[in-house]
């Protein structure tokens, strides 16, 4: 059992890089080949870095991974080794995907450079399926996701709206070297489609849902979830209406991707089970989100209010 769980661990750490791998390189292209040649405004520390090469000529990723290099020592206490390493991950293979790419790509290649407002629809959507990638997996292409993953941790605020209220005032920014607000005002537009984006991958890799499993075989199902799906399950008693009686139902609650697993191991089982599957809006707690309140509310405010007689009863 012990050796099961640490291999499923390992695998889950070698996915989440491989996702980290795939989401920068989908950065790298929308980066480097849409938004950065043809002067679209951006957010975060890609923004930044941008804003310096075309004043400057530094190139991009070396200013992208200073920048980093200072958010991420001032993020370790916050967010921890953990998350920490996979976004020093995401930085190193951004920053040498890009100079990669440099020396692949000729120096003159320009896509879409009389479609500036296509450019920035490809390009936004190839950096916010990135940034949604990295952050689903507890990483981030740094800069202000960094910032946004510090606030999400203690507040339940969208990650696409935080992101949105930090990159902005980078983007109005970059006028200063631009000198036309028609650049300015695309890089508005993309940063809208970076937003929605991250929150629609976000928010689809972390759906969940619930099952109500009745099967005669319900033990060795709980069990299998159990030790398979390496899910919880709960066990209701119930009462058929038609055939007065007493039947056992399953009550399990998993991640979206995960419920595959569940309907295979009800399949080997049980074929013949009825099962109800249904989404869930929102899981807290024991391998779930972790709840997040603006406001806590001490013990004794709860005894206070409850009343003198129920209180007795805690």
């Amino acid at each position: 059992m012990e050796s099961r769980r640490t291999g499923k661990s390992i695998y889950r750490s070698i996915r989440d890089y491989a996702i980290i791998t795939i989401a920068m390189m989908l950065g790298v292209i929308g980066f480097n080949l849409f938004l950065l040649p043809n002067e679209i405004a951006m957010g975060g520390s890609m923004g930044i870095a941008s804003i310096v090469y075309w004043g400057t000529g530094i190139r991009a990723e070396n200013t992208y991974f200073l920048i980093n290099a200072i958010l991420l020592i001032a993020a370790l206490k916050v967010l921890g080794w953990k998350f920490c390493a996979k976004t020093i991950y995401a930085v190193l293979i951004f920053t040498f995907g890009s100079k990669l790419l440099t020396l692949m790509v000729p120096a003159d290649l320009h896509l879409l450079a009389d479609q500036k407002f296509m450019a920035c629809i490809v390009g936004g959507v190839f950096m916010g399926v990135s940034v949604g990638l990295g952050l689903s997996v507890g990483g981030s292409t740094g800069g202000s996701d960094v910032v946004a993953a510090m606030v999400h941790k203690y507040r339940d605020v969208s990650l696409g709206h935080v992101l949105l209220f930090f990159d902005l005032s980078v983007i109005t920014a970059s006028y200063i070297v631009l000198r036309d607000w028609d650049k300015v005002l695309y890089g508005y537009v993309e940063l809208f489609i970076v937003s929605f984006c991250v929150d629609y991958v976000v928010n689809n890799l972390r759906q969940s849902v619930q099952f109500f499993i009745i099967s005669d075989k319900y033990r060795e199902i709980g069990l299998a979830i159990n030790k398979i799906a390496d899910r919880g399950c709960s066990t209701l008693n119930g009462n058929g209406f038609f055939s007065q009686k007493d039947i056992k139902v399953i009550y399990c609650i998993a991640k979206k991707n995960e419920s595959r697993y569940i309907f295979d191991i009800i399949d080997e089982v049980d074929p013949n089970a009825f099962v109800a599957q249904s989404a869930v809006i929102g899981v807290y707690g024991q391998g779930f989100d972790r709840i997040k309140v603006k406001k806590k509310i001490s013990i004794e405010e709860i005894h206070k209010q409850i009343g003198k007689e129920d209180r007795n009863e805690i």
